[in-house]
């Protein structure tokens, strides 16, 4: 038996994650995101799982991009007594 797919649209995408659906599109038409147009031009199919895995991906940049910038805590150097 074929695996079963979830498909969520560009507005389900976008409640998910609290955003405008233009952002979607833009992440759609970026590659970013994983979709495919079916009939009209704004009609977007996005498999559940490719969305975990954006989520996933952008956890993993924040993260690395987090630890890049953060700012260190200053060593302390030795003092002579």
């Amino acid at each position: 038996m074929a695996p079963e797919h979830q498909f969520l649209t560009a507005n389900d995408v976008a409640d998910t994650l609290k955003v405008d659906v233009r952002v979607v599109w833009g992440l759609l038409k970026s590659g970013e995101l994983r979709g495919f147009q079916v009939g009209g031009r704004k009609m977007w199919r996005i498999e559940a799982s490719a969305l975990e895995d954006y989520i996933a991906r952008q956890y993993e940049r924040t993260a690395r991009d987090t630890a890049v910038s953060a700012p260190r805590e200053p060593q302390s150097t030795p003092t002579a007594d």
